[in-house]
C-alpha cells in the first residue's frame, strides 16, 4: 500500500517570496478579525490585537487557530 503522506514533521519555513501585498491588505486575523503584519523576516503573520502569530508555509499563510501561537 502506498504512503500518501510525508512522514518528515519537520516544516520549513522560508522566505524565498513574500505574501502578496493585495493579499496582505485583505487578510485578517480569523480570531478577532483585524488586520496582521509580516514578522520575523516574512515567515509568519502576527495580529497586533491578540497577539497570535499564524505561520507562513510554502508560501501559503495558514490562518487557523489552531496553526497560531501567542506571543508577547
Amino acid at each position: 500500500m502506498a504512503e500518501l503522506f510525508h512522514k518528515c514533521r519537520r516544516v520549513s519555513y522560508s522566505a524565498a517570496m513574500s505574501v502578496d501585498q493585495e493579499l496582505l491588505e485583505i487578510l485578517a486575523c480569523p480570531h478577532c478579525k483585524t488586520a496582521v503584519v509580516l514578522v520575523k523576516d516574512g515567515t509568519a503573520l502576527k495580529c497586533d490585537t491578540c497577539k497570535r502569530v499564524y505561520p507562513i508555509k510554502d508560501d501559503i499563510p495558514v490562518m487557523l487557530l489552531e496553526e497560531a501561537t501567542v506571543e508577547p
